[in-house]
């Protein structure tokens, strides 16, 4: 006798056999169902068996004890299945609890946030104005270029849609100053706007290579086989790649000829 109903499938995170969520299409080419330890055929069971089988209790308080099982796979291409025992992590028996979707999600729950942050969210696209050089004592505009993004995972086999939003932002001018953090993302300027002070334009005050950065924070919602959309607790931070700006000096000089009446006087195109 086969414990439960389900289609079951193998969570590849966290290694468990859990039911799969509706419609569910995955590369895993096994299938899997949950046999009562003790079982031997049919309803029959070793008697010599049930006095040493895997005591299941409750996983939290007033919650329902498990069921020892025995989990068994078998290739999906096979349409009449041949199944052989899975090795689980123990090599033996395994305690089934009642694991309906909607009876994951608070442990889907406690590690979302975890799950969230490993997503491979891009970071912000980072820019200078000018660059890759500027001068010295003027005005920097700095802006950052994050957006929207959406995730589609399988969390405990189910399927879990996440949104990440940028919200802040710490800017790292690389000569000992910072911005942030702060939802300003700043924006681009004209060209004939550069030098301009805007809310996020640094001036740097000695010469020099620096390492500008930019690193964004992240909040999330999450929503399990297409449920209502919920928080993610916390936030993620990720870093752009680091870019060199270098600051130059400029020097002013007065010159006394006039390039019409002497064009090769000192400071003329055509001069020394």
């Amino acid at each position: 006798m086969s414990v439960g109903s389900e289609n079951w499938i193998r969570d590849p995170q966290s290694g468990e056999i859990v039911p799969a969520p509706p419609n569910h299409v995955g590369d895993d080419p096994n299938q899997y169902k949950a046999d009562l330890q003790c079982q031997v055929a049919g309803d029959a069971f070793d008697k010599k068996c049930l006095p040493g089988q895997v005591q299941c209790p409750p996983r939290e308080s007033g919650g329902s004890s498990g069921t020892p099982v025995i989990w068994k796979v078998s290739p999906k291409s096979i349409s009449t299945p041949s199944w052989t025992d899975w090795k689980s992590g123990n090599n033996g028996p395994s305690c089934l609890y009642e694991q309906k979707p909607e009876h994951l999600l608070p442990r889907i729950a406690a590690r979302i946030a975890n799950d969230f942050r490993a997503l491979p969210i891009k970071p912000a696209d980072l820019t200078a104005q000018p660059s890759p050089h500027t001068l010295l004592g003027a005005e920097t505009n700095i802006y950052a270029d994050a957006v929207e993004q959406q995730f589609a995972v399988t969390i405990l086999g189910q399927q879990v849609h996440i949104e990440a939003t940028p919200v802040e932002y710490t800017y790292t001018y690389g000569d000992g100053n910072s911005l942030g953090p702060t939802p300003v993302a700043g924006g681009p300027l004209s060209q004939e706007e550069w030098g301009q002070k805007t809310r996020t334009s640094h001036v740097y005050q000695k010469t020099g290579d620096f390492p500008l950065s930019v690193t964004t924070t992240f909040r999330g919602t999450y929503s399990v086989n297409g449920g209502p959309n919920l928080p993610i607790p916390g936030t993620g931070q990720f870093a752009s790649p680091s870019q060199k700006v270098s600051v130059w000096r400029s020097i002013t000089r007065n010159y006394a000829d006039n390039c019409i009446v002497n064009p090769r006087g000192e400071g003329c195109p055509g001069g020394p």
